[in-house]
């Protein structure tokens, strides 16, 4: 058992900084690489009635359903626009997998703790971007660190005491 737990901190260790860097609308966005199962391109998203409209539907990937969410539509930018570069990028999490349909995806990014912070703190009638949980430069660009759950909704910490 003490192996296993060593080779699970292990991999955390190596995973640990790194980032998929991604592009919704001209923005860049990053999502820790633990999350990533794949990127695989636009296939055909059957839709589902009575959902978010963020929720495109979902795709058959070899057999597992797996819900696929606009990124545009979620954070408020409009529906992504299909061009050569749209994909879709799989992601696990707790068990569940998401898919998550972006304009196009631009690499993995090594960001140092010491190049992240919060995101900044808005004031007065602005709203909280409450799908950032940090922000982070890698290569002289600022890329907005996602929170996961929070986008998709997921209540981490009941999940987790399940």
């Amino acid at each position: 058992m003490q192996d296993l737990v060593d080779i699970d901190v292990a991999l955390e260790d190596v995973m640990r900084g790194k980032f998929l860097t991604f592009l919704v609308g001209d923005v860049g966005y990053g999502i820790e690489i633990s999350y990533v199962v794949e990127i695989i391109s636009v296939q055909e998203i059957t839709l589902v009635p009575h959902t978010h409209a963020y929720v495109k539907g979902i795709i058959n990937l070899r057999g597992n359903v797996v819900p696929v969410i606009d990124m545009g539509m979620r954070f408020g930018q409009g529906e992504i626009e299909y061009t050569d570069k749209t994909c879709i990028i799989v992601l696990s999490m707790d068990d569940m997998s998401v898919g998550i349909l972006v304009d196009g995806v631009q690499d993995v990014s090594n960001i140092e703790d010491e190049n992240i912070q919060d995101p900044p703190v808005t004031t007065g009638s602005a709203v909280k971007n409450h799908f950032i949980k940090a922000v982070g430069v890698y290569a002289g660009e600022v890329k907005q660190l996602i929170d996961v759950y929070t986008v998709f909704e997921v209540d981490h910490e009941n999940q987790q005491n399940q």
